[in-house]
């Protein structure tokens, strides 16, 4: 109980110097409507370019009316919007894209041009507004990109109604929106048939965010809705084992190349459908049983339903997508190429490249008498767990080329069930291994994070953000989902 006052006095600490930087009025530039922006965002890893799609006048605006500029230097992108006539900064948001990780692939550094559809939400103007949008650079410093004129008033501005066919569900409500958190869980690859699991679903994922803290202790900030519109097939897309299904989102494994990161493109579906209630944060529930998700920072995040770690799926991508969070882990196979720039630190609150050992970004929750950086037994961790990497590449392979083949039904589950035994036995392994050092429990600079085995710290041994399993946010992560929650809700 101490540990987790002395987190949430940490975090209100933090989020009160947000406060204290006195912002713009609501009233003086806003109406209480939301104002969605759709733009397309292309190029390849050495260029990049901005051009507006469409402006849609779209219904309650669900986010702070105080909390109008924000203070907290994530996202590798910002949008900021100026009052057009004087130049006022009246609004900023910063986020991460779907082509800010594409651009770290491989076919982005060859040169291979994409094309993502992106949207930014912000309250709708009461005069006409500088949209712009800037990209941070490998020094982490942003640069403008984008800037165009928006009037709130042109006949441009889309004022339809919305989609049809959808229904929403209400899962938990505390509140005005403006006042809370307000998330939307879209359903993906659920049939009209299929409506009751899905509400069953909502109900069991509801009922696993609010066992979290710090979601546990701030359940009254929280509102949760269901938004479901039917797809013709249950499921979704898993290119590598040769299967596609027609869902409403177009999710599908094997983004950027990885086989378990499961995204959508589909940028327009998934805002239509979405538009049915007000929202802060956006989850996509899909409707399968491989393991498989993905979370951008103030973009979505992505869960499957059906596997046996759907907990931790459904917590951890949250972590990143809401929080800003950045992974921990180091030794799984990823699409990105230096996604953290060496000798740069990164923007997250979690990791840290440890430039100045004596300035670490989380000494105030820092352990007595700890060393920085702090010698954990990372050998004997790397060669435990590269072993199991491979094995898990392997059966991964192995169940891909087994379903592409069109093998038997049976042949597959039981490799299948192997794969998800191995799973279970590693990350078992894996917890008495780690709870067994003299480091458990303790707050330091871990090396082995964002990806990096070398040159990036943790701030614990093991997090909710380091390994899979039920278990609870390091000191750290949960500091800053306590700072997050404030920064929507004070």
């Amino acid at each position: 109980m101490r540990r987790f006052l002395t987190i949430v006095v940490l975090a209100a600490l933090t989020a009160g110097c947000a406060r204290a930087q006195k912002g713009p009025a609501f009233d003086d530039w806003f109406v209480d409507k939301t104002m969605r922006v759709d733009y397309f965002h292309a190029g390849s890893s050495a260029e990049e370019a901005i051009t507006l799609d469409q402006v849609f006048d779209q219904g309650y605006w669900a986010g702070s009316r105080t909390h109008l500029v924000d203070p907290f230097n994530l996202g590798r992108y910002l949008v900021k919007v100026y009052d057009a006539a004087g130049g006022t900064l009246i609004f900023s948001k910063g986020f991460d894209s779907h082509f800010g990780e594409y651009k770290t692939s491989d076919p982005a550094l060859q040169g291979v041009r994409r094309t993502y559809h992106e949207s930014a939400l912000l309250p709708y103007p009461r005069k006409p507004v500088r949209f712009t949008v800037e990209a941070k650079d490998r020094q982490n410093t942003y640069k403008a990109l984008f800037s165009q004129v928006i009037d709130p008033a042109a006949t441009t501005v889309i004022r339809e109604r919305l989609v049809p066919g959808v229904k929403v569900f209400e899962i938990v409500k505390s509140g005005e929106p403006r006042r809370k958190v307000d998330i939307a869980i879209v359903a993906e690859g659920y049939t009209a048939e299929e409506e009751g699991k899905l509400k069953a679903d909502l109900d069991r994922f509801a009922d696993v965010f609010f066992k979290l803290e710090p979601y546990k202790s701030h359940r009254d900030k929280f509102n949760l809705y269901g938004v479901f519109k039917p797809s013709p097939e249950s499921g979704c897309d898993e290119p590598s084992h040769g299967s596609f299904k027609a869902t409403v989102l177009g999710t599908t494994f094997d983004s950027l190349g990885s086989e378990r990161y499961l995204l959508t493109e589909d940028n327009k579906s998934l805002r239509d459908i979405a538009a049915y209630v007000p929202y802060d944060a956006l989850y996509i529930m899909v409707n399968h049983k491989r393991y498989g998700g993905g979370g951008i920072y103030n973009l979505y995040c992505t869960f499957t339903t059906d596997n046996q770690w759907y907990e931790y799926l459904f917590l951890h991508e949250f972590g990143h997508s809401f929080a800003g969070l950045a992974d921990e882990y180091y030794t799984s196979e990823v699409a990105y190429n230096e996604f953290y720039p060496r000798g740069v630190e990164p923007a997250e609150p979690n990791i840290t490249a440890l430039l100045e050992p004596g300035q670490l970004k989380w000494k105030n929750l820092a352990s007595p008498g700890v060393e920085i950086p702090t010698r954990w037994e990372k050998a004997d961790f790397d060669a435990m767990d590269n072993a199991y990497q491979k094995v898990r590449g392997e059966i991964n392979g192995k169940i891909a080329k087994l379903k592409r083949d069109g093998a038997a039904a049976a042949e597959v589950a039981r490799v299948e069930e192997e794969s998800e035994r191995l799973s279970r036995e590693h990350a078992d392994k894996v917890d008495v291994f780690l709870r067994a050092s003299k480091y458990w429990g303790k707050v330091g600079a871990f090396e082995g994070a964002g990806y990096a085995a070398q040159g990036l710290y943790r701030s614990q041994l093991d997090c909710l953000m380091f390994t899979k399993g039920t278990k609870p946010f390091c000191n750290v992560c949960e500091a800053t989902v306590v700072r997050t929650i404030l920064y929507y809700t004070d």
